[in-house]
């Protein structure tokens, strides 16, 4: 079976010169995987559409979903998210939380799927933040609960900074189980509480990362007992991320994304992987390390 790729040309929206949110990466990353043959020259991958209202406001309530859909956010509630309020920033936010909802049932039916963009875990309850809109990961696990697909959701969340939003929205669901593996002393300020919170201190290099994460995520396969899983494998604990404070390597990246993989397959565990963060002023390098993932999704939905 080949990867099911979810992607939309959209996940790119204009920004001013200079922005810290390195936006042009999600076409380097596309470019990538046709250079390794993940992906063909032209088309290959699912196009989501875009999420509804109804969608995001079931995670993140009707209020803020409602002005966030109208681009009637306060100044200050824009100037929190980091990113203009426009029609193209509006559009690419719905289409990465319907993307990865779209991957998540693609893997449910062929055992693992990723999304091209996703994994904007600082959206909360009632807000947006960090260069985050909407919280896709848990617009799509709101979906699939609300929809009867599944009853057990894991989210394993190896971006840089705290899963703060995620753990905030499912703080009273217990149907949904956050682990989050991040920098202590990085964004954000004040951290939420995630039924499993790993603040790891600056520097941290690729072995010791790599044994907190086993002894982690080892026993929640038979404590949560999954239906699916949600990786957020972001790239900002990259040694070079301009927004990190861990020193991983490529292959430090390369080892953590397929034992997270392999660790769900083996079991018989639908996995989604998002791409989360990754930040500094060479995209194409940033896109290169996001690959990793899909790489290895790929070795294991054969």
């Amino acid at each position: 079976m080949s990867l099911p790729i979810v992607y939309h040309p959209d996940y790119m929206a204009p920004l001013r010169t200079g922005h810290r949110f390195p936006m042009s990466k999600y076409g380097y990353l596309r470019a990538h995987l046709v250079r390794q043959g993940l992906l063909p020259e032209t088309g290959g991958y699912l196009a989501p559409a875009p999420a509804s209202l109804s969608q995001v406001a079931a995670a993140q309530g009707w209020d803020y979903a409602d002005r966030a859909f109208r681009l009637s956010l306060t100044a200050a509630e824009v100037r929190e998210i980091g990113l203009p309020q426009s029609e193209a920033v509006l559009r690419r936010a719905r289409l990465a939380s319907a993307g990865t909802a779209l991957a998540a049932r693609l893997a449910l039916e062929h055992g693992v799927a990723v999304n091209l963009a996703g994994g904007s875990h600082h959206a909360g309850p009632g807000r947006g933040a960090g260069f985050c809109v909407f919280n896709d990961v848990a617009i799509a696990a709101r979906t699939l609960l609300d929809e009867g697909q599944v009853s057990r959701i894991l989210v394993v969340d190896c971006d840089v900074h705290q899963g703060d939003g995620t753990a905030a929205i499912f703080a009273e669901e217990p149907a949904v189980f956050t682990l989050s593996l991040h920098a202590e002393k990085n964004y954000p300020v004040r951290k939420q509480t995630s039924d499993i919170d790993i603040a790891l201190p600056d520097g941290v290099q690729d072995t010791p990362y790599l044994e907190v994460l086993r002894e982690a995520l080892t026993p929640l396969w038979d404590q949560v007992r999954p239906d699916i899983v949600f990786y957020n494998a972001g790239v900002d604990p990259h040694q070079a991320d301009r927004l990190g404070r861990l020193s991983l390597s490529d292959a430090g990246l390369a080892a953590r994304d397929d034992y997270v993989l392999a660790s769900a397959r083996m079991r018989g565990i639908p996995l989604v992987g998002v791409i989360g963060g990754g930040y500094g002023p060479e995209p194409d390098r940033i896109a290169a390390r996001h690959a990793l993932m899909v790489a290895a999704a790929a070795r294991h939905a054969a």
